[in-house]
């Protein structure tokens, strides 16, 4: 039986379908295109931090992001579906897409809200969410974005270290083919979806040090 902890092969992925998922054309709370073209001076920066209702929601509360998408990234499965996810054999992870405008928030703004809304060292789980689909990532959109990153990871592996938590497990890489979610799960847990919905999104319950990741913005 296939392990939902390890990461499945190329060759022993499910090989999906040609035809993209449904994207809703504005976005629930922030009434914002969720697909491109996005407004002019905006950035792209993408995320996987355990189940991507919760963590969608956090990244549309931060000032200056414009629009916010759930889907999946990091696999082999072309316009995979949701329980094609969930099996694991697609490789892919819940991934959040978040569309800002650096002139109001940072990258490195957003890589702050990243570390300190998730556990990061739980290798492929968040809580009580297990499978490869809540490991966490990073996917970096050039070479600023990776420097950025890289440099906050260093920043906060000894905050954890000494709150006693183990290594990061989070994924660095290149952004690959971000594919939307179902229309369901966008802006899952807004006010007119489910306000009271299911979100097992945790955290360490610390914080970067002030000014740690300064590469950007």
């Amino acid at each position: 039986m296939f392990a939902k902890t390890q990461l499945v092969t190329p060759e022993n992925a499910l090989p999906g379908r040609d035809t993209p998922l449904p994207v809703p054309p504005r976005h629930e709370v922030l009434d914002a295109p969720l697909a491109p073209p996005f407004p002019a001076g905006t950035e792209i920066a993408e995320f996987a931090l355990g189940c991507f209702w919760g963590a969608e929601r956090r990244f549309w509360q931060t000032p200056g992001v414009v629009s916010t998408s759930v889907g999946y990234e990091g696999g082999h499965t072309p316009n995979p579906t949701y329980e094609e996810v969930c099996s694991g054999l697609t490789g892919h992870t819940e991934t959040v897409r978040v569309v800002y405008d650096p002139s109001e928030v940072s990258y490195d703004d957003l890589l702050r809200v990243f570390w300190e809304s998730h556990n990061p060292t739980q290798g492929m789980r968040q809580g009580n969410d297990v499978g490869t689909q809540y490991r966490s990532a990073i996917f970096y959109r050039d070479d600023a974005q990776r420097a950025a990153a890289e440099a906050s990871r260093d920043a906060y592996q000894p905050v954890l270290t000494a709150a006693g938590h183990g290594p990061i497990t989070t994924d660095l890489t290149p952004a690959t083919t971000f594919y939307y979610a179902e229309d369901y799960h966008q802006q899952y847990l807004s006010d007119t979806k489910n306000p009271n919905g299911y979100c097992g999104l945790g955290g360490t319950g610390l914080s970067c040090p002030v000014g740690a990741a300064r590469t950007t913005g």
